[in-house]
């Protein structure tokens, strides 16, 4: 999805864009300040990489990324593919996990001659929320571009909700949802001498929040807080080599395309403190804080070895450290090395790439003698994966693909530490992915129809060794424990259509159907049941008319029946829902106006059980260019 497309529809942000793309399971733990979580097939969100224009996200403690802290302003392209992308000069980190969430941003551009442009928005919507943006673009010199996105956004988040308990049902309001969050983001692009190109991203974000808590009979309150900080500052730099000692400016030889290099580089630091406040904890209040840091180095190399085949090498090197003062950790350091390397062939109608992945892990404990924590042994695997596409009919874009992928996810710092359910022992979790499909497009340059893409796949995954915490004798332990075999199906429908000289309608489909087991234990109750949250059928539909008086937007999500626990029984069972927005937008040149309304039908649902979501809400945004 394009970042104009999903301004267009008026998605509130980032947990609803994902919804509109086929493949993606999102969590929402209700509230605007509620964590928000996207997984791939249903593999978990420990197995879905987060790119953030071309640098993955890191979270070592917990393994999975809330989407919630982007923003959609400043985006450019969202994209999901299954597998790892299709750049050929990606880092070893998007070989490394089922799927890949890629957010790219806008870059500057300038039109005319003045060096400069300025966005200043606001935003205001339901429940006390209140939104400025600023956007600040600038030249600096000839080869030099500078972007800088500021926000904030506060929202108290008290919205109403039906209860029901039993024949009984009355309406409440939600509380504990108040949140407050600020960012700053600033770009620069620049080009050197050599024509090398070099990207430069510094980010502050700082968020204060109530955590919404479950909503179980009369017990609406919650007294937990969570404080966030993050400060990452990334570099890429791309550069193509010349060949046979020729300068980069000379043109290469027919069928010859010169080695690019790409070098990633990113510091990260990541602080959050938690509370709980009640009478069970000494003093009346328990406080985390734990301290996250990770200095990451990345480079990739990419040549053509003929007119038929390339290949690429990727090596990546981590360092992670946690830092907490929750009782009996260990304070652990990880150090990690990734491999990879790919080779993409092109033979007549046939594409295919093979890659393979080496990873190695070591890790070291600054506490392990104090709290007599044994250090986890090295970690070491090789994972291939192999991705073909064959062109069915010459001069028809209609492809038969087909992919297999292994892959697997470490333990993180809370399996294998976090207090006394912590277990050093814990073996990776492995997944295996298998799909088969078709891809068709078609773009006639006259008629009523501009483009249509229609998409169809199959696919098998499998876990093995999934770490969840299981009992022992006197308190819970994380242990690999387990097996999940997922059969499912994916169809998606795009289809433009021109109305007029200056009017056009869009319109896209997906749907999903998903048949996910746990297959650990035939003795088990729970043995052959669906896995929890995960509908059988789950779809979305969207249409953008565009005009030269209104932009009209609309989107519908939905999922079927599904169980929030392993036994699925009536008592875990979570109805089937769908949610319709509707939004207008219009542009008087430098002033646009848009106008969203979510949840049109005022329909009570829950993602997660106990996390209701809220019911109909309006936005109102207004943005001014200078």
């Amino acid at each position: 999805m394009s970042g104009s497309d999903i301004r267009a529809l008026g998605l509130e942000g980032m947990a609803d864009a994902m919804r509109m793309l086929g493949g993606a399971v999102v969590k929402d733990y209700g509230g605007i300040g509620g964590m928000k979580t996207v997984s791939i097939r249903n593999l978990g969100a420990q197995h879905t990489a987060v790119s953030y224009d071309g640098i993955v996200v890191s979270n070592t403690q917990a393994g999975q990324i809330d989407i919630g802290h982007f923003q959609t302003d400043n985006l450019s392209m969202l994209s999901l593919a299954v597998g790892q992308g299709s750049d050929p000069l990606q880092s070893a980190r998007h070989y490394a996990s089922a799927g890949v969430v890629s957010i790219d941003t806008e870059e500057p551009h300038f039109d005319g001659g003045r060096p400069w442009k300025l966005r200043l928005g606001v935003e205001a919507g339901s429940w006390g929320q209140v939104s400025p943006k600023l956007r600040w673009l600038q030249r600096m010199g000839v080869r030099t571009r500078l972007s800088v996105d500021a926000s904030f956004m506060r929202a108290d988040g008290a919205y109403p909700f039906t209860l029901k308990n039993g024949i009984q049902t009355t309406r409440e309001k939600r509380h504990n949802s108040d949140i407050w969050q600020a960012s700053l983001e600033a770009n620069l692009h620049h080009t050197l001498r050599d024509s090398s190109l070099l990207k430069l991203k510094a980010i502050y974000y700082r968020s204060e929040r109530e955590l919404p808590g479950v909503v179980i009979l009369y017990n609406n309150n919650n007294s937990e807080r969570l404080w966030n900080e993050n400060v990452v500052v990334q570099a890429t730099w791309k550069k193509c080599l010349s060949r046979r000692g020729r300068a980069p400016h000379e043109e290469p030889l027919l069928g010859e395309q010169a080695p690019t290099i790409v070098v990633r580089a990113k510091y990260s630091h990541t602080w959050d403190k938690y509370e709980d406040y009640g009478v069970k904890y000494t003093g009346g209040v328990l406080t985390d804080r734990n301290t996250q840091n990770e200095c990451y180095l990345s480079a990739t190399l990419g040549w053509s070895m003929t007119e038929w085949l390339s290949a690429a090498i990727a090596e990546d090197v981590a360092l992670n450290t946690l830092r907490t003062n929750v009782n009996d950790s260990p304070n652990p350091r990880r150090l990690t090395s990734l491999t990879a390397l790919s080779l993409r062939a092109r033979i007549g109608r046939l594409k295919a790439e093979v890659a393979l992945l080496a990873t190695y892990a070591t890790e070291s404990l600054t506490e392990s003698e104090t709290y007599g924590v044994e250090t986890p042994a090295d970690r070491h695997k090789l994972s291939p994966s192999l991705n073909m596409s064959y062109r069915l009919l010459r001069g028809e874009n209609l492809y038969l693909r087909a992919m297999i992928k292994s892959t697997f996810r470490m333990p993180t710092f809370n399996d294998l530490y976090y207090l006394h359910i912590g277990n050093t022992a814990l073996e990776p979790e492995k997944a295996t992915e298998c799909g088969l499909g078709l891809a068709w497009s078609w773009q006639p340059e006259e008629g009523i129809i501009s483009c249509v893409s229609l998409t169809a796949d199959a696919y098998y995954d499998y876990v093995r060794d999934k770490i969840v915490a299981f009992p022992s004798t006197y308190v819970w332990k994380m242990a690999n424990y387990g097996r999940v075999d997922i059969l499912g199906l994916d169809a998606t429908m795009a289809l433009g259509l021109r109305l007029g000289p200056k009017t056009s309608l869009d319109l896209t489909a997906t749907l999903t159907w998903q048949d996910a087991r746990d297959k650990t234990d035939k003795g088990s109750q729970t043995y052959d049941s669906q896995l929890p949250y995960t509908p059988r059928w789950s779809g979305a539909a969207s249409a953008i008319l565009r005009t030269p008086w209104v932009n009209i937007g609309y989107t519908l999500t939905g999922q079927g029946e599904r169980y929030s626990s392993s036994l699925n029984t009536e008592e875990y069972r979570l109805g089937a829902y769908t949610v319709s927005d509707i939004s207008l937008s219009r542009t008087f040149s430098p002033l646009a106006l848009s106008l969203t309304i979510h949840n049109i039908a005022n329909r009570q649902y829950d993602i997660v059980r106990y996390y209701p979501m809220h019911g109909r809400s309006v936005n109102i945004s207004a943005n001014i260019n200078i």
